[in-house]
């Protein structure tokens, strides 16, 4: 699924009403179904609905919702917020269907007092007021109608965006905007959607993008930004009757280090519970029983220690790297592994010197501090596969700058790294980013605080290294996939527990949820933001 700008997006409806016959009348007629039957769903014991229109065509849109809930047999009540006089095209042909005992009219400033009487009892408010297309900041009766709101508890609808929202804002939140507990948009989400925390405080408020006619090929992008929800169906077609164990691939993790027993350890069971075929544990041999303990699935082969505890260099010398790698189809590097003695150059050796897709983590980017390069000549141009994982420290210990200038240009830097690279690089934070060689950059709108302790970058290591053995010749949807199901696992246990009590490992407890769960609902609208129940 494409993100969009807000230009792209008015450019995509009129592409879709000049080039595929569906008119904007036509457009927000089901624009306005979509966001009433999402009411319909979501909120089924709402009898009081109060839509919060604007004179523009998000108030379009509220019309068509509003009749919609009113032939369901809900009570309506569509308050205009300024002159109506100014409504024109399709917005003032479906104000004219609305019956007026319906409407109230608030037409400047001076009627911003009626606002709460309209408000008290709502079941649901939907806001209709503006939205893509708008620059801030809000005016008028719209900012009375906004600081209304903000005293009220019922559940509020956003319509394309909570009004005061820019569609091509990128922070996480913004000042003067309203409260919105959902937002339904339209055909794609724009980038507001994607890294914006719309429905502030939580992270778990819905945010749906409901189809409303046009085609694919009216959609285009020039961000190259996409979703990496979109990408999860590649794990919902059943697997083959005959499947035997060989055929979704052998993870081999690598890592640990005397006392750090830990990391490979989370690893190595989430790449099994991702999936994987099968999966060998490569630690140093001091803490190697300590590692299979994790899960009697799960197998081990010991690494040769130098005086610090760390993985010997001698590991990665041709015979013994042949016989370490036998049957080996994606290495992951790094859980755990330390920075001491050894371990840095037999990171850099084993790259080198091994053929298989690579997946780098934590220890195993530090070991190219300064010498980035040698992963490029590594990837032979994108030829071989190589998945990073970096947070933000590791990104600018990768780049020879400070986090603070990593956390400011996320989006340019994680997409130029991977294209002059040949690398697929995965940037952990707020708003994961998924950089492709591409060029393209997959964002992510799962996961939540509780990710925020340790050990959750070890479980993403062996999910991410668990998809690719499983879809070696897709690795764009498989690292997609891999990242979105890590944090929606995360959600869900988030949901079930508490965001203070959730550990790395409840998430491998909940990936069974995450892949079982769809972002479909039954009314075809794609649910990037906030959980729906599983299948």
């Amino acid at each position: 699924m494409k993100i969009l700008t807000a230009a792209e997006m008015g450019t995509a409806d009129r592409t879709t009403a000049e080039k595929f016959g569906v008119n904007f009348g036509q457009l927000m007629d089901h624009a306005g179904e979509s966001v009433a039957a999402f009411v319909r769903s979501r909120y089924p014991n709402a009898k009081r609905i109060v839509v919060l229109c604007g004179t523009g065509n998000n108030g379009g849109d509220g019309f068509v919702a509003a009749r919609s809930l009113l032939s369901a047999g809900a009570q309506v009540r569509v308050v205009v917020l300024g002159d109506e006089s100014k409504l024109a095209g399709d917005a003032a042909q479906n104000f004219r269907k609305l019956d007026l005992a319906h409407v109230t009219a608030l037409a400047n400033d001076a009627d911003a007092a009626r606002l709460p009487a309209l408000l008290q009892d709502a079941d649901v408010v939907i806001d209709s007021v503006v939205g893509t297309g708008f620059k801030p900041p809000l005016r008028g009766i719209a900012v009375a109608a906004r600081d209304a709101l903000a005293k009220t508890q019922m559940p509020v609808v956003a319509v394309d965006l909570p009004s005061g929202w820019d569609a091509d804002a990128t922070a996480q939140t913004v000042e003067g905007a309203f409260r919105a507990d959902a937002v339904v948009t339209f055909t794609a989400p724009k980038l507001a959607h994607v890294f914006g925390l719309l429905t502030a405080p939580t992270v778990f408020g819905p945010v749906v993008v409901a189809p409303i006619g046009s085609p694919d090929a009216a959609v285009e992008s020039a961000t190259r930004l996409t979703w990496t929800g979109a990408s999860k169906r590649v794990f919902e077609t059943p697997r083959a009757a005959d499947s035997n164990k060989g055929m979704y691939g052998h993870v081999m993790i690598v890592g640990g280090a005397a006392g750090k027993a830990g990391a490979p350890s989370m690893a190595s069971l989430a790449a099994l519970r991702a999936g994987a075929g099968l999966v060998t544990a490569a630690v140093p041999l001091s803490i190697l029983d300590t590692v299979a303990l994790i899960t009697p699935e799960l197998m081990t082969a010991p690494l040769a220690e130098d005086e610090h505890g760390a993985a010997a260099r001698v590991n990665a010398e041709p015979p013994q790297l042949e016989k370490l790698l036998k049957r080996i189809t994606v290495l992951a590097i790094g859980p755990g592994l330390g920075t001491e003695g050894e371990a840095p150059e037999f990171v850099r050796s084993l790259v080198a010197g091994s053929t298989v897709p690579l997946v780098l983590d934590a220890d195993a980017l530090n070991a190219f501090k300064g010498q980035s390069s040698l992963l490029k000549e590594a990837s032979r141009g994108g030829e071989r596969t190589i998945v990073l994982t970096p947070h933000p420290g590791e990104m600018a210990t990768l780049l020879g700058i400070t986090t603070k200038q990593v956390q400011a240009d996320r989006l340019n830097l994680a997409r130029s790294f991977a294209t002059q690279h040949g690398v697929t690089l995965v940037l952990k934070g707020w708003r994961t980013l998924v950089a492709h060689p591409c060029g393209t950059v997959a964002v992510n709108t799962t996961g939540n605080p509780a990710m925020a302790k340790g050990g959750s970058g070890d479980i993403l290591t062996g999910i991410v290294a668990a998809c690719v053995a499983q879809f070696p010749s897709d690795v764009k949807n498989a690292v997609n996939a891999a990242v979105y199901l890590h944090g929606l696992a995360a959600d869900f246990a988030t949901h079930s527990l508490d965001e203070h009590t959730v550990l790395a490992t409840d998430t491998v407890a909940h990936l069974s949820n995450a892949f079982r769960s769809r972002t479909r609902d039954a009314n075809g609208a794609e649910w990037i933001c906030g959980l729906r129940a599983v299948v």
